[in-house]
């Protein structure tokens, strides 16, 4: 028979055990058609809304052009000292410019900020045409890249996002991906996105003039954790987001695309952000511990250095306590030769309440090759001279011992000498005379 508390028991279990499963999307409600909500680190997705629709990303298609941009200056290909010069081409773009004009040259530094800053479709063709020679060759890098990173849902037409072309598309997922490859790899982006207004000079044959970029981003006013990153709109994309926004250590990016509106676009991006850090709880483990080399038996050498691939991260949404996390490091005692260098050894394997959660590779960090007949007469023909090195070393010890034992019983201490030697002295200065006095004296 069960008791009224065990069943109010038995339901709290089951009640628990049903929660624990209740996706974290419960309680996200927003008006876009499409979004998704990622940690940025993990790569991790917290939340998402028809995420894989295809539909035209307008400026947020910048965030490929700025990946590409960092990649070429990474690879020192280009730098923001470059001097880029506007073509024609470039200055006739319309929809959301700087108003470059033909001939126009800027540094490369400066165009990134008209880009992020105030979405310069000007500009951006301006870099394009800088970096692959023109913007069509440069759209085919972006499709390399967009295949490069799994973006199966995207197709670029052009670097700024102009298009109306149904053959220019992407989804809420692809941008997120890109986003991620972007600020993770590039964090320097963060300087260009969260500037609010900045003044460029134009100098052109007509003359010198300022001109004040200004973000479109407008959660960087709004939303004090906003760190970026791209904004767009055209009447066939609607209003689209890629935001990004950090708070206590976790990393956030919220994509918005066919917003009905620019207040919407702003709104439902802030509202994902809001629930990823309500949410959110990260385990990091830099894994900078160093660990023991393993045993290499056939060896050139007796044993190989081992490191961690990197550190480990473990995003949670389920209120989840982490600080009770176990890590379990998983080696052999003894490898067979030959190993390579960054060939896996084992791994570190990482558990709460008794489930594992995830792991990373051991890697070994150094090669060590087969031995051969040489290596092991060497190592047979050192161990021989060590021995010897050593019985000669017993043998000299000995002697000397002796000797000193030989020295210590065959020679007078110098208080034995010099008490002798005065007492020979005054015996052989006496007279007889004297000799007798001094029994006769004892006598008495």
């Amino acid at each position: 028979m069960f008791t009224k508390k065990k069943i109010s028991a038995l339901f709290l279990s089951l009640l628990l055990v049903f929660t624990a499963y209740i996706p974290v999307s419960a309680n996200v409600t927003v008006s876009s058609p499409s979004v998704i909500l990622i940690e940025s680190s993990t790569g991790e997705v917290i939340y998402e809304l028809n995420s894989t629709e295809r539909r035209s990303p307008a400026s947020i298609t910048k965030i490929m052009t700025l990946l590409l941009t960092f990649e070429a200056i990474d690879s020192g290909k280009i730098s923001l000292t470059d001097q880029v010069t506007t073509s024609e081409y470039a200055s006739s773009m319309g929809g959301s410019q700087v108003y470059l004009a033909a001939g126009e040259v800027q540094s490369l530094d400066t165009m990134i900020k008209c880009i992020a800053v105030s979405s310069g479709n000007d500009a951006s063709v301006a870099v394009a045409e800088h970096i692959a020679g023109s913007e069509e060759a440069f759209v085919a890098l972006m499709n390399e890249k967009a295949a490069e990173l799994g973006m199966v849902d995207t197709h670029f037409e052009d670097c700024c996002g102009l298009s109306d072309s149904d053959n220019h598309y992407t989804s809420a997922k692809d941008v997120a991906i890109m986003s991620r490859e972007l600020t993770t790899k590039y964090p320097d982006i963060f300087q260009y996105t969260t500037i609010w207004m900045e003044d460029i000079t134009h100098e052109t044959r007509q003359g010198t003039a300022n001109f004040t970029l200004s973000s479109t981003n407008k959660l960087l006013k709004q939303y004090q954790w906003t760190t970026g990153l791209k904004t767009g709109s055209t009447s066939k994309a609607k209003y689209c987001f890629s935001a990004t926004a950090s708070k206590d250590g976790i990393d956030l990016i919220a994509v918005v695309m066919g917003a009905p509106d620019y207040k919407t676009r702003f709104g439902d991006a802030q509202i994902l952000l809001t629930y990823g850090f309500s949410v959110c709880d990260i385990y990091v483990d830099e894994n900078q511990d160093v660990l023991l080399p393993l045993t290499v038996e056939g060896g050139v050498e007796e044993e190989a250095a081992v490191r961690y691939e990197g550190e480990f991260r473990y995003l949670d949404t389920g209120g989840s306590d982490l600080s009770a996390v176990e890590k379990v490091v998983e080696l052999p005692e003894k490898v067979q030769a030959p190993v390579k260098e960054g060939m896996e050894a084992g791994c570190a394997r990482y558990l709460l309440n008794g489930v594992e959660i995830g792991s990373v590779p051991v890697l070994f960090a150094e090669d060590i090759d087969r031995a051969g007949y040489t290596d092991y007469f060497r190592r047979v023909l050192g161990f021989f001279l060590l021995t010897e090195n050593h019985r000669g070393s017993e043998s000299q010890n000995e002697t000397e011992a002796q000797d000193d034992t030989e020295s210590l019983n065959g020679t007078e201490s110098p208080g034995e000498t010099e008490a002798m030697k005065e007492i020979g002295t005054s015996d052989e200065a006496r007279t007889p005379d004297q000799a007798a006095g001094t029994e006769s004296e004892q006598a008495e």
